[in-house]
């Protein structure tokens, strides 16, 4: 197994991956990777072997990357050892956030297909993409996440909603217009999993990592009072009953409008007026606790990518 950690892990955090080696058991080759460090060379030195991750949402995003853009999605198993600020994709597909506990799942070796969102640049979403306040929210976090950790998002997200006037968007959901350039959007968002922001967030409370669909939520609540309701619902999941939310399942996304950035799994876009997704249902492996592994087999198997979409369940 090739296990994948922060070159610039802190000394609980190394403790920690050590332990988590040691209960794995198997063979276990570490290697130090950093921000800059691109994944192409260790994956072609060590191929066909099943990777880890210590690391968040940020590096499992940059591991299915590569393996996506190497179509090595099918061919490698996938286990993580949650060790992010926010862990939400941990969150949402059942893995212990303990350390100890996650390396144990990985020991176990029960797998379980599960779905990628990938867009048309051939970047990935692992957990969520975001765009409007989500983004803005995460360039507002990130100075704030090495002093206050998990609480840095909550504190971003207050901060972004208060000051951004929101964008002029067009987005389509599986070939329907959904929202139109005339009426501003506080946040256009697809998620793979329920939970954002170190689980603070309940962004799509019916999602599911292995559902093979991904899930859109689209606020217009622009004005003053209405962002900070909306603000509280969302902690609890309960925006998606609001008249100025729009959500529920897509096989595809687009957005279109007025420059914007996206934040994918906490990683910042450089500006765009046009981004796209689509869903890969059961696209790669990953282990999971033995009572979670049940499902399709991974579609890149069988098919290699997910096929056209059907129109969403999208409600108003």
């Amino acid at each position: 197994m090739l296990l994948l950690h922060n070159e610039d892990a802190g000394t609980s955090d190394a403790e920690s991956i050590a332990t988590g080696e040691k209960i794995i058991g198997a063979p276990v080759t570490r290697v130090a990777v950093s921000a800059g460090t691109g994944l192409d060379p260790i994956l072609a030195e060590h191929t066909d072997e099943d990777v880890i991750v210590a690391g968040g949402d940020g590096s499992l995003h940059a591991l299915l990357r590569a393996l996506y853009r190497r179509d090595e999605l099918g061919r490698r198993r996938v286990g993580l050892l949650p060790l992010g600020t926010g862990n939400d994709f941990a969150r949402g597909s059942g893995i212990p956030l303990d350390v100890t506990a996650a390396a144990g799942v990985v020991r176990d070796g029960a797998t379980r297909a599960t779905d990628l969102i990938v867009d048309d640049t051939g970047d990935v979403v692992v957990n969520a993409a975001h765009v409007g306040v989500g983004a803005d929210a995460a360039d507002s976090a990130r100075p704030l996440k090495p002093h206050v950790g998990p609480a840095a998002f909550p504190i971003g997200a207050m901060i972004a909603g208060l000051v951004r006037p929101g964008k002029r968007l067009t987005v389509v959901i599986d070939g329907r217009t959904a929202t139109h350039p005339r009426h501003r959007n506080l946040m256009v968002a697809v998620s793979n999993a329920p939970t954002i922001a170190g689980g603070s967030a309940l962004l799509s409370p019916d999602a599911s990592v292995h559902d093979g669909r991904m899930h859109v939520t689209i606020s217009q609540a622009t004005g003053p009072i209405a962002r900070i309701g909306y603000a509280l619902r969302l902690l609890r999941g309960r925006h998606v009953d609001s008249l100025d939310v729009i959500h529920g399942p897509a096989d595809r996304v687009l957005v279109a409008g007025e420059s914007f950035r996206v934040n994918a799994d906490g990683e910042l876009s450089a500006p765009t007026v046009s981004r796209s997704w689509r869903v890969l249902p059961g696209a790669w492996r990953l282990f999971v606790p033995a009572d979670r592994a049940t499902g399709r087999q991974p579609a890149a198997e069988a098919a290699g990518e997910a096929g056209p979409g059907t129109e969403a369940e999208v409600r108003r």
